[in-house]
């Protein structure tokens, strides 16, 4: 990831795409269950439907626990805002009008296989990372970076973790 210099009232995003040799069905079977994730990711500890939820549907929302050295132990309400079978998934995280995040994934069939793409906008709704911000404004835009590269870092082994189960799946 190049320098951006970004803000976070910029609603920076960040953006990671891999080819999958499986069929779309597959891989949105994998990134539509939530209760799946925790296992994907470097950062989510655990998920849970609310609202006797079960699966998404534009409106429910799920209870994510995360955690990360440096910024300790976190919990969120994520609100399904985009819910396309077999083509999009997304989700604002704490408030669906000003998101403290919002995350996407985005599947694309094509030569027997399935572009999968993860998506996650920082921001403009406050967040841990606008608490630390907050503390240390003249440092703000390498907070954003250091955050965004993080993500990125993060979501190429979320993805290739989804790759590699749906091939072998």
């Amino acid at each position: 990831m190049k320098w951006t210099g970004a803000r976070y009232t910029d609603k920076p995003t960040v953006e990671v795409r891999t080819w999958i040799d499986a069929p779309p069905e597959r891989v949105w079977a994998l990134v539509s269950d939530v209760g799946r994730m925790p296992g994907l990711s470097d950062e989510l500890q655990s998920v849970e439907w609310l609202d006797g939820a079960t699966t998404p549907a534009v409106g429910a929302r799920f209870l994510g626990r995360s955690r990360h050295e440096a910024l300790g132990d976190w919990s969120t309400t994520s609100y399904v805002i985009e819910y396309e079978p077999g083509r999009v998934f997304a989700w604002a995280v704490e408030d669906p009008a000003d998101p403290s995040a919002v995350w996407r994934f985005r599947l694309h069939a094509g030569d027997g296989g399935t572009e999968l793409s993860e998506w996650v906008q920082l921001g403009p709704g406050p967040s841990g990372l606008s608490v630390a911000i907050g503390r240390m404004p003249d440092k703000e835009e390498k907070i954003v970076f250091v955050r965004l590269r993080e993500f990125e870092r993060n979501m190429t082994a979320t993805l290739e973790r989804i790759k590699r189960l749906a091939e072998t799946g």
